[in-house]
């Protein structure tokens, strides 16, 4: 039996008011909105108060972004405690320990331990060496705290990651270190961040999300690394977990014998 003119019509009528609708509804959102979805998409109070984070996988790796210059890392592991709180963007909290290597020749090493910051060679006596590797690596965690007093959310002009139509909000810290988010316009996902280093404007990209429950945790399995919009890593994270307990010494890295 064919549905009557009246009926194809009203179907017709929802279908183009339905768009325009979740259109309307996007327009009113304010950063905060935005912001306040994105938290809630990655888990809520169970996401912004995780203790740490420790993460497994692979990374491709380009020297100055070039193309010939790529290596492949076999074994690409992150470890993070988080901060309590935090008021600057860009500078080292909390502990963090990232290491590349390549069957089983370490490529790279970055550490923090809450006071002392390490690369490969051990710790790093160069104070301004280390607030470039700090500024580059510290930026996303920001979002946690944004919408406490102090923070400063402004909505920019929508656009895509990936093809996904995103919302950006611009976050100043009360530092007034800017960090820029653009997320899902349709699930909220933390697709992108940006932010100024001294190696130049730095963009992470995220994809592949994962859910996990215990506590509620959505995490991207990919990130891409840019600088001056030149990719230098893709990773792929193979495993996560969430709130592992992680002993002090897991951030520091003995100086090399000379």
């Amino acid at each position: 039996m064919r549905p009557s003119i009246a009926a194809v019509a009203a179907v017709t009528a929802f279908a183009v008011a339905a768009p325009a609708a979740a259109h309307e509804a996007h327009r009113l959102m304010t950063a905060r909105d935005i912001i306040a979805k994105a938290v809630a998409n990655a888990g809520g109070d169970a996401w912004r108060g995780a203790r740490t984070m420790h993460m497994k996988g692979v990374a491709t790796l380009y020297r100055g972004g070039a193309f010939d210059k790529a290596t492949e890392a076999t074994r690409y592991e992150m470890w993070r405690v988080y901060a309590d709180a935090s008021q600057a963007a860009h500078q080292a909290n909390g502990k963090f320990r990232l290491d590349a290597e390549k069957d089983g020749r370490i490529l790279f090493q970055t550490a923090f331990d809450g006071k002392q910051a390490y690369d490969a060679n051990g710790p790093v006596a160069d104070a301004e060496e280390a607030r470039r590797d700090e500024s580059g690596a510290y930026g996303f965690g920001i979002i946690r705290f944004a919408l406490n007093d102090g923070f400063k959310l402004e909505r920019l002009a929508d656009d895509q990651v990936e093809g996904h139509p995103a919302q950006f909000v611009r976050v100043t810290d009360p530092t007034g270190g800017v960090t820029i988010f653009g997320i899902d316009m349709v699930d909220y996902s933390i697709r992108m961040v940006e932010y100024d280093t001294p190696r130049g404007w730095h963009q992470r990209i995220y994809s592949d999300f994962e859910t996990k429950t215990n506590p509620t945790f959505r995490q991207p399995t990919r990130v891409r690394f840019y600088y001056d919009g030149v990719k230098t890593v893709d990773a792929k994270w193979q495993s996560w977990s969430v709130n592992a307990a992680m002993p002090d010494s897991t951030f520091k890295v003995a100086a090399k014998a000379k």
